[in-house]
């Protein structure tokens, strides 16, 4: 897996937050082979009811996002590309939203 992360991204990925499921030795060899370093996202050690994960929030929060876009509420598309397709589109139009309010702050301070 972390070949084809490399793979993808052009070697520019150094740092993964992992599940605590993916502890050990055999990951962490993987992982270094392919220069990504692994860090790994534990739960505080006195965990009584709901705890929030440090940077899960991040993936949560961005399948929240998603989940606005009533085209990725079902997956009825015969390609995954066509899937992967509608999930940029979806992001795209979450920064742009951003970008404008970020303008508009911008242009109120000018």
């Amino acid at each position: 897996m972390a070949e084809a992360i490399q793979d993808v991204s052009d070697q520019t990925v150094t740092l993964v937050y992992i599940d605590q499921g993916y502890t050990g030795a055999h990951p962490a060899a993987a992982a270094r082979e392919h220069g990504i370093e692994l860090e790994v996202v534990k739960l505080p050690e006195a965990k009584r009811g709901f705890v929030l994960l440090p940077r899960r929030w991040v993936v949560e929060r961005s399948f929240g996002w998603a989940a606005r876009f009533r085209r990725l509420a079902r997956d009825y598309e015969r390609l995954p590309e066509t899937l992967a397709g509608l999930h940029f589109l979806a992001f795209a139009c979450l920064m742009l939203t951003h970008l404008n309010d970020a303008m508009n702050i911008v242009q109120n301070m000018l």
